[in-house]
């Protein structure tokens, strides 16, 4: 089996709609693959409508977090969408993302960049807008190169010079919201220091203690070194070891099933899952 767990769509900041992720994820050769998109469920109807025979769809998000300053991710998988206090929490988040992304378009405005809110809107198309939305209207404007060459402190990166903080929540709450919502907690690319800082080993331990299932190991960021350590963190804490693709469409140059996971790590966290069920086939419900 080919297991790809976390990928976006229109949704958030990806460029595929669902019903196009899922039909590319089945052209590709994958078995299963997750619709994680920041903050949001919203693409969840559409991916089930359109999910092609011999596909499996596992629902989750790619949730915000902060700890000590430092932003990071946690993907969520086959919780219950509609659980009222990982709801109110993830809605907090995504409607700071609006006038977050409005006040990095008036630093980069600040700056000399051209770029306008109007644009920004007109990328993200619907979807929960954020960085890479205005990493590609740069792109576009011809200010950098491509959308990673905006991540840097020049100019969108953590603490670079038109960064804004949004809401974004405490990862032991999250675990905790997410475990009451039936879901499976693992830490999304911990080590990708190319987006910036990284939380300590030590905070990883601590997650690990209060819940969370696992770290993501295998991923476009993480060079083959940080793989095998972070691969020795897992067995060492108990946390499942995932990987997976991170794939956002054309946004970026990752592809679907560059990173897999293995189909007995799979089995655990549908295993842990009392939220929802991987759905096969042609669409369906996730809910249990």
């Amino acid at each position: 089996m080919r297991i790809d767990l976390h990928c976006h769509s229109t949704a958030s900041d990806g460029t595929d709609t669902p019903a196009e992720l899922v039909r590319n994820a089945a052209a590709a050769g994958l078995d299963v693959v997750a619709l994680t998109d920041h903050d949001t469920t919203r693409g969840y109807a559409e991916a089930l409508a359109a999910l092609p025979a011999g596909l499996t769809l596992a629902t989750g998000a790619e949730l915000s977090c902060r700890l000590d300053g430092v932003g990071l991710h946690m993907l969520a998988y086959l919780f219950d969408p509609e659980e009222p206090e990982l709801l109110s929490e993830r809605e907090l988040v995504r409607d700071d993302r609006v006038p977050r992304a409005q006040a990095m378009i008036a630093n980069l405005q600040e700056l000399g960049v051209p770029v306008t809110w109007e644009q920004v809107e007109r990328i993200a198309a619907g979807g929960s807008v954020g960085r890479p939305h205005i990493a590609t209207a740069l792109v576009e404007l011809g200010v950098v190169r491509s959308v990673s060459d905006a991540f840097t402190t020049e100019w969108l990166a953590d603490g670079g010079r038109a960064y804004v903080e949004k809401h974004e929540s405490d990862p032991f709450e999250m675990i905790r919201l997410v475990k009451a919502a039936g879901g499976v907690t693992v830490f999304a690319h911990p080590a990708a220091s190319k987006r910036g800082l990284t939380v300590p080993e030590s905070a990883i331990a601590e997650l690990a203690a209060a819940g969370l299932d696992g770290i993501e190991v295998d991923h476009m960021d993480h060079e083959p070194a940080t793989r095998a350590r972070l691969r020795g963190l897992a067995g060492e804490l108990g946390l499942l070891p995932t990987g997976s693709s991170d794939y956002h469409g054309s946004r970026k140059t990752c592809v679907l099933g560059e990173f897999t996971t293995d189909p007995e790590i799979y089995g655990e966290i549908t295993r842990r899952a009392t939220g929802a069920f991987p759905v096969p086939g042609a669409g369906g419900g996730a809910e249990r």
